[in-house]
């Protein structure tokens, strides 16, 4: 697929309740990709980053959204390096990311940054989660889909740890799982082992 062949619908469509941009070229230091907005009927903003080489089933990394990790270079976690190296991967390979606008699994950055401070006391993340009253992972993925069926995006390889993501994209064909595997460093052990053991993710 070209970026010829790509939507193109004009500044601020309304389609189902969902904003979207037109279509701007974004260079990084991974290589030059194309970016679109999606504005969801909560206001949240999303982003697909892709290449102008889609495949019919392309490399499709759908990132949750973490400013500590993805701007601050946070190693608190596994974020931002999961990010780099799916920017790498598919700037090389081709495919799209989907830059999912959902801090901190869903609850918020303030509520995120409560959750840190309840981390630096001893409590894990998912505890951190439920003694501020929320699941362990609040994240939901309709607009994932959307923006999937928006490109035409029917079948596609995943780049995810997470078996939950998978789940969340049952009416798309998952044709395979690829890792993405981050070196643990003294910051983030405990919460890879959380992800690992009480959250199911495949580390």
């Amino acid at each position: 697929m070209t970026h010829s062949q790509f939507p193109i619908l004009g500044y601020n469509k309304i389609m189902n309740n969902i904003e979207i941009s037109q279509i701007a070229t974004l260079p990084t230091k991974y290589g030059t990709f194309n970016i679109q907005a999606f504005k969801d009927d909560l206001g949240k903003e999303h982003l697909a980053i892709f290449t102008d080489n889609l495949s019919d089933t392309p490399i499709v990394r759908v990132h949750s959204e973490c400013l500590t990790g993805d701007a601050m270079g946070s190693i608190k976690c596994d974020c931002g390096e999961q990010l780099s190296y799916a920017q790498a991967l598919i700037a090389k390979e081709g495919g799209m990311i989907i830059y999912h606008r959902q801090e901190g699994r869903n609850i918020g950055l303030l509520n995120k940054v409560n959750a840190y401070a309840l981390q630096d006391k001893g409590f894990d993340t998912v505890e951190a989660n439920h003694q501020l009253g929320f699941k362990a992972d609040e994240r939901t993925y309709e607009i994932v889909e959307f923006i999937l069926k928006y490109f035409g995006i029917h079948k596609l390889k995943l780049l995810t740890n997470n078996p939950r993501k998978i789940e969340s994209l049952g009416k798309i064909e998952i044709v395979e799982r690829l890792p993405i595997q981050i070196k643990s460093n003294p910051h983030n052990e405990g919460y890879l082992k959380v992800k690992k053991d009480q959250m199911g993710h495949l580390l």
